[in-house]
């Protein structure tokens, strides 16, 4: 089967969240079963300036508005692969810039542009690479008008008659709304912009085109692919969603259980595993030093590591901190995100210096020590689609404390006492005291050292392998493709 996979960030290229880890993921399965599979995005300046790229010798004329813009195809053609993983679309005038999206200070105010072009340009590229996918498989708004393109402008285009598309809704909280001033760059006629099509609150929604026009719609959990047919979690497209209901699809992530192995991590102190735990204590204790906790190391340490944003729960956290630090925990956050809890955290950091640190930034090192080192991983998130972080801390022995929605719900088990069994501790109400309640559930079962320690080894046995997703995946592909030939 021949996969196209557009996304705006994938690892090793480019990240900035869990959509990276999930594309990169992805198409490295896809090339162990043998599929034909490759990525597609923007040339970036990082990526430019980390990897070495082949110069394909082929251009692309993209449409935006009253102009066209030139891009160049550019490949990555991995050593250990011996041929092209990833295709990349150059345009400088677009991609050339420190960050992906935007600045602390918030997005670039032309990335309506920017992935108008991007969207686009990936049907171009396919065109004089001569590529046919059998699927295209799109990643969140920014790929969302790929769908829109070819049920619209390339729908009498021999060449991708036999196309299908998926979309993946990774946050359903990001849309990508733009001025209804935007709508003649992308090319579409003006009777589109209704609320049947684009149009969403006066304003042009880059992710409803895609669920809109996508031969099938997948997210990242199956309790995620419930909730957001809510008005509670739908942010405004339940209604969209509910009427394509049948067409949506719930799977699971994964994680890389070969950069995510406590047995062989090359950035942790010692190495060890589900028999013989001991490797763990050391790990815990460098990561105290590194960090500047003072409190000895039977006290109970809770790690937090992702992006700093209210949808992660951070309110919570810091609302409830002196209760948490009175009952003997401490916290370590690494993370970057939103300016304000930015200030917040590091504010906290310097209030409790000695039993708080905080890192504002990504640092993959520092990111494997937390999970190696901290005996708790807090996920109070407001909303989960399906969340990482808590499938790599069980894989580390890390007690995920966690908000019983999304993802969360459907990858921790909730500890029951009586039974002596479950992965993690999961709350309802988002609420401080809610957390703080969870939290302490956590602390009565830490404090015995048996149980505990049979709790780590329930959660290190859980299996999130990628390979049972692609599955899934490659099964969808393969049912819309045979649709589409029909």
């Amino acid at each position: 089967m021949k996969i196209l996979i557009a996304t705006p960030e994938a690892v090793p290229f480019a990240k900035t969240g869990g959509l990276a880890d999930v594309t990169g993921a992805l198409v490295d399965e896809y090339r162990k079963m043998k599929e034909e599979a490759y990525l597609i995005l923007p040339l970036y300046k990082r990526v430019r300036e980390n990897f070495k790229l082949r110069d394909a010798g082929l251009k692309i004329n993209v449409p935006l508005g009253n102009r066209k813009v030139k891009g160049r195809i550019f490949s990555y053609d991995p050593p250990e692969a011996g041929k092209v993983s990833a295709y990349f679309i150059e345009c400088d005038e677009f991609f050339d810039r420190e960050e992906i999206y935007g600045t602390s200070r918030g997005d670039y105010p032309d990335n309506a542009a920017r992935f108008i072009f991007f969207s686009r340009g990936v049907l171009e590229a396919c065109r004089v690479l001569g590529f046919k996918p059998d699927v295209i498989h799109c990643n969140d708004w920014q790929t969302g008008l790929i769908p829109l393109y070819l049920k619209t402008i390339y729908k009498s285009d021999k060449f991708f008659d036999r196309t299908a598309s998926i979309i993946t809704i990774h946050n359903l909280g990001y849309q990508g709304l733009f001025p209804q001033a935007d709508m003649p760059l992308t090319g579409f006629d003006k009777s589109l912009f209704t609320p049947e099509g684009i149009e969403f609150y006066g304003k042009i929604n880059f992710l409803k085109a895609g669920l809109i026009a996508a031969d099938s719609i997948t997210t990242v959990s199956n309790n995620y692919a419930k909730e957001m047919l809510s008005k509670e979690y739908g942010f405004g497209l339940d209604g969209v969603l509910r009427e394509r209901a049948s067409e949506l699809t719930g799977i699971v992530n994964g994680i890389d259980r070969r950069e995510w192995n406590p047995e062989s991590d090359v950035f942790i102190k010692k190495n060890y595993s589900l028999n013989d735990l001991d490797g763990k204590k050391e790990c815990k204790h460098q990561l105290l030093k590194e960090c500047s906790i003072k409190s000895g190391a039977e006290m109970p340490l809770a790690g937090m590591v992702g992006r700093l944003s209210s949808q992660k729960g951070l309110d919570l956290v810091l609302e409830s901190l002196d209760e948490s630090l009175a009952a003997g925990v401490n916290l370590i956050i690494l993370g970057r995100g939103d300016e304000i809890f930015h200030r917040r955290v590091s504010a906290a950091a310097k209030k409790y210096k000695g039993r708080v640190y905080v890192k504002i930034g990504f640092e993959e090192s520092l990111a494997h020590k937390i999970y190696a080192g901290s005996d708790i991983f807090l996920m109070p998130s407001r909303y989960e689609p399906c969340g990482i972080g808590q499938l790599i801390a069980m894989r580390y022995g890390a007690i995920p404390v966690a908000r019983k929605t999304g993802g969360l719900a459907d990858t921790i088990s909730d500890y029951q006492p009586l039974e002596g069994k479950g992965t993690g501790f999961l709350f309802s109400d988002y609420t401080a005291d809610a957390l703080q309640g969870c939290l302490k559930r956590a602390l009565c079962v830490y404090v015995n050292k048996t149980r505990w320690k049979k709790l780590v080894r329930s959660a290190m046995k859980m299996n999130f392998s990628w390979a049972d997703s692609a599955e899934r995946y490659i099964g969808l592909y393969d049912k819309v493709s045979k649709m589409k030939r029909r």
